[in-house]
């Protein structure tokens, strides 16, 4: 994990937002919600540090999943505290591991911190177990903090990468020490992070009835990274695969643990979007190279290989900034013409192409997109347009 000092500027804003909410009068609860090893705890420990007050951490990352009591004995702690020291700062780490967690929040937020003497901040690293809380049981009492995977500027700043360097390991900053062996490395990314998802944030917290099949699943979502795969497809290539609504079900799973996302095919309508096959498209290029046995210089020594990963990481700066930005992102296919990417905010729509300057793409869409939406933007990232570098370093407001 990245020492606090060497958290970049971007999440540095974080760590100040967060501190800056803690010291109104009347908080949320406040919610710190990421990817594994992006620095959640690295930033919520700052901000304890800056606290100034009485404060408690505790973390429920054990082999045994802690019960409510874990969070009550805290919480009484905390209370015993305010008797003497005012205000004080209560952290509960990977809180989505806590059965019940919520409603016993909720019962302890209403009844027994009437004079907001508590700060309670709360982190997790799935999605689906923590927005599922919050929004049953939390609703109107919390405000969310993303914490993403890290960007090419994070990385360039922490830890002076280079754009190529970057494609291949991607943004886990605590898997950057072991850049000069990348067997070592391969071999961190797919035991310390994904397996370590796979296990704790997916398997420990749901019912899965095919483990087996659901590590296949992810596996060939990086296989298949970038393009777009039925599940009536992926059924033929995956044994004991059930059907299709469990293969659906599986790929929920895995965007929860924030390892892939699904992009679903632009329509111009909701309904028909989401019954559209998935463009796969993982969270962070260092999940495809890692799995693939292959050394920097094999992706780079070959121009198809390289293309498709410039590709992966538009799509992954797209999907993890447009998470922070409000930014919706899909994919958009008609007949055997093909958008890469489309991005919508509010009526706001772009298409993206990607050219890696290392082969031409047959039967582009980009022109018939306009056709269909004159009014949205149009950019060609790479040979011809925009070039990657300046696009791995802009927001996305300012492509729609």
């Amino acid at each position: 994990m990245a020492k606090i000092m060497q958290l970049p500027e971007f999440k540095r804003q974080k760590v100040y937002t967060l501190g800056q909410r803690l010291q109104e009068q009347q908080p949320f609860i406040q919610v710190v919600l990421g990817p594994r090893q992006v620095g959640k705890t690295t930033a919520v420990l700052q901000v304890k540090e800056s606290w100034g007050r009485a404060s408690i951490y505790e973390s429920a990352d054990s082999p045994a999943p802690p019960g409510t009591d874990w969070i009550e004995q805290a919480w009484q702690a905390a209370e015993f505290k305010t008797a003497a020291e005012g205000p004080v700062l209560l952290i509960l780490d990977e809180i989505q591991k806590v059965q019940g967690w919520a409603e016993c929040i909720k019962a302890l937020w209403e009844q027994r911190n009437s004079l907001n003497q508590i700060r309670l901040v709360l982190c997790g690293s799935s999605s689906l177990q923590i927005q599922g809380g919050l929004t049953e049981s939390l609703a109107g009492r919390f405000e969310l903090i993303r914490m993403s995977h890290w960007s090419f500027v994070e990385m360039e700043k922490c830890f002076q990468w280079d754009l190529d360097t970057y494609l291949y390991y991607g943004g886990y900053p605590g898997a950057a020490r072991l850049r000069d062996d990348w067997t070592r490395w391969a071999d961190y990314v797919q035991q310390s992070l994904v397996e370590t998802a796979i296990g704790k944030d997916i398997l420990l917290m749901h019912r899965v009835q095919k483990p087996a099949l659901l590590r296949r699943l992810y596996a060939l979502s990086c296989d298949y990274a970038g393009q777009i795969i039925s599940y009536q497809k992926l059924l033929g290539q995956l044994q004991d695969a059930g059907n299709t609504t469990t293969l659906a079900h599986y790929q929920h799973l895995l965007e929860g643990a924030y390892l892939v996302q699904g992009l679903q095919k632009w329509h111009g309508t909701k309904i028909r979007t989401r019954s559209s096959s998935p463009k796969w498209q993982p969270r962070n290029t260092a999940l495809v190279t890692s799995q693939s046995g292959l050394a920097p210089a094999d992706w780079r020594a070959e121009a198809k290989m390289w293309g498709r990963l410039v590709e992966i990481a538009v799509g992954a700066y797209l999907v993890n900034q447009g998470e922070e930005e409000g930014v919706e992102v899909y994919y958009w296919r008609e007949k055997n013409r093909e958008v890469d990417f489309v991005l919508k905010k509010g009526n706001r729509l772009a298409a993206i192409e990607v050219k890696s300057g290392q082969f031409s793409k047959a039967h582009s869409g980009v022109g018939a997109f306009q056709k269909h939406w004159p009014d949205s933007k149009i950019w060609i990232i790479g040979r011809g347009g925009l070039p990657l570098v300046d696009f791995m370093k802009a927001g996305l407001e300012t492509l729609l």
